[in-house]
């Protein structure tokens, strides 16, 4: 595995599939900087995960710009790498969930990627790499996935504008469409899925395996495994592009 040198800002690295990435990165020789809301997870991923440095704030605030940027100041080298992979919560599908809880899953999400961008700005460099986790939702809609579906969708479109504003600068935006990915997410998505339609949840996993080609979830792993390949310098030609990690779920063209 080849070493990288630079630091990777990781947001939502507490959680599961944040903190298999973070280790990832940490094992490829970067620094990584690890954003989360609580202090407690972060501490004990720090502990986990030797070198890792925390940072407390809240992506879905203005605040986040000026935390992330101050616990970057002491850090040396360029940024290699942002990572957006905060999750949003689940609220039932689109005739349940309620307008605020679309509004804050797109806060998080959307917004919490420009602020993560923000703050790390002066310390892009060519070759840097802006990634944010979007999701299966974002491009194939299911009545039962509301906030997932509606957050993701505007996140691709937000990767595409990044792209073409930090292009010049020789940095590359890219989103990744995992899922459904083996979390405890995947679980609460499936529960509201089984309340809907009156059936238990195993069945519902076995329901959302059958959709895949392989009739396998995505897990946090091979997700890490896609965001270390953006640190190559061939990956530049996916520019602006989704990766999609579906386990053969998609079925639309392109």
């Amino acid at each position: 595995m080849a070493a990288d040198q630079g630091i990777a800002v990781v947001v939502g690295a507490t959680g599961a599939m944040g903190a298999v990435i973070t280790q990832t990165l940490a094992q490829r020789g970067l620094q990584v900087l690890a954003v989360a809301r609580h202090a407690d997870a972060l501490q004990t991923l720090a502990h986990a995960v030797p070198g890792v440095l925390g940072c407390q704030a809240d992506i879905g605030d203005d605040s986040a710009i000026a935390a992330i940027a101050s616990a970057l100041k002491p850090l040396p080298g360029p940024v290699r790498l942002v990572l957006q992979g905060a999750g949003v919560a689940t609220a039932g599908g689109v005739l349940q969930a309620s307008t605020a809880a679309v509004v804050d899953a797109v806060n998080i999400k959307v917004a919490g990627l420009m602020r993560l961008v923000r703050a790390a700005d002066e310390r892009l460099t060519a070759g840097s790499r802006l990634v944010a986790i979007g999701g299966h939702y974002g491009f194939e809609p299911t009545a039962y996935a509301c906030t997932a579906g509606v957050a993701n969708a505007a996140l691709a479109n937000l990767v595409r504008q990044l792209s073409w504003a930090y292009g010049p600068r020789g940095i590359t935006a890219h989103l990744l469409a995992p899922g459904p990915a083996d979390t405890e997410r995947l679980h609460r998505v499936a529960a509201a899925r089984a309340q809907r339609d009156g059936i238990s949840l195993a069945a519902v996993l076995d329901q959302m395996k059958a959709e895949s080609a392989i009739g396998a979830f995505t897990t946090p792993g091979q997700i890490a495994w896609a965001i270390q390949l953006l640190l190559a310098p061939e990956a530049d030609a996916l520019a602006g592009s989704t990766l999609f990690m579906d386990a053969g779920r998609r079925k639309g063209l392109p």
